[in-house]
This record gives structure tokens, sequence and C-alpha cells, in this order.
């Protein structure tokens, strides 16, 4: 369902293609370029990971000490101990936040990160790994923020996407915008249904 895609492929340093074609919206008007960008969802968790490490590095923060050391509030509901290895591991106990949150909240950085210090851990830390699909970008990037004193798009952008030359981002600067292809959800069925709500 993809109308449009790029791909780049270097061997040995040497760039051998860089192609792109297609479309970047589900309309087909507006041709994909050279810079469009597209939402990479969870490839994010890599350069989220990094910009830890940066300052892990840098010993602003401990892989193995209590994140509440740079995140007191965080300590609430047993999660005193958790540490930054636990976190970046998907072995908090944070999958997901249990505390029904109103429409857009996922837009709302102080939202999310006050549910997730109100949050009681869904196992005992450690002990067990649950993929923080939804979570892990705000765990780091409060960690981030706390450390470093500034948001982990700036960190991205200033210390690692920058210097690289890289076009990549977390958080896009309005000027940007019209760069990006439209995402184009999967349909789902009409009849589809979650297990347990089947017709009856």
């Amino acid at each position: 369902g993809e109308p449009g895609a790029a791909i780049a492929l270097s061997v040995g340093g040497h760039m051998v293609a860089d192609l792109w074609g297609g479309w970047r919206n589900s309309l087909r008007t507006v041709p994909w370029q050279r810079d469009t960008l597209v939402n990479f969802f969870s490839v994010s968790k890599a350069l989220c990971t990094i910009c830890v490490l940066r300052l892990v590095e840098r010993d602003k923060i401990d892989l193995d000490a209590p994140v509440a050391r740079v995140w007191p509030e965080f300590a609430e509901n047993g999660k005193d101990a958790i540490t930054l290895r636990q976190i970046l591991s998907h072995r908090a106990g944070l999958p997901s936040i249990r505390e029904p949150l109103p429409e857009g909240a996922a837009l709302d950085w102080q939202q999310i990160t006050g549910a997730l210090e109100r949050q009681e851990p869904w196992w005992e830390p450690g002990t067990a790994h649950g993929y923080h699909v939804n979570t892990f970008g705000f765990l780091a990037g409060e960690i981030v923020r706390r450390a470093a004193g500034k948001s982990i798009g700036t960190l991205l952008r200033e210390e690692i996407a920058g210097p690289l030359g890289a076009d990549a981002h977390i958080g896009l600067r309005s000027s940007e915008h019209h760069r990006v292809a439209e995402f184009l959800w999967p349909e789902v069925p009409s009849n589809s249904s979650l297990p347990g709500q089947e017709d009856t």
C-alpha cells in the first residue's frame, strides 16, 4: 500500500545506488523527492538509546543506578530501584499505562511522563521482558531531559545527527513538515473485533 519509497546502498563506503520514486501522498499528487522524510516509529528507540548512552559515556547518568536519581518523581509506586539498564532493555515493567488518559494525551509530554510517574510496574522490574512500545521514548526522553537539560530531539540534532549530516529527527521543526510523506494507516476491516468483543 505504499505509493512511494527510497533506498540508498553503499558498498565499501561508496554509494552504488540512491533511488527514490512514487508519491508522498495517498492521492498520488505529490512526488517523492530525494529528501522526503518518513515516520520511522520504533527505529527511534535505537536513536533514543544512542542519546542516553552518550550521557552514560559522560558520566551524567549510570546504567545501573536508580533512574530516580535524575528523575525523583519516577520513584512512586515501587519504581524507586528501577535502573536505566532495565528501561533500555525493556525489563522495567512499564510497557504501557493503565490509567485512562484523554484523547490526544500521546502528544502531551507532561501528561504521559506524569502518568509514568504514577504507574505501578506490571511485573517486578528486572524479572521479565515486555516490549515498551509506546512508553520507551517518554522514559528515555525524560531521563535525557533531566540529565542533560535538553530534549532528546535537541541532543540528537546537536550531538549525533547534525555532526554526521544525518537527516534524522525526533521532533521535527515545523519548517520541515513540507518534506514528510503522508503515513497511510492500514485499513481495518469494519467487522474486526478484539478478543472478547465478538458479537453474541
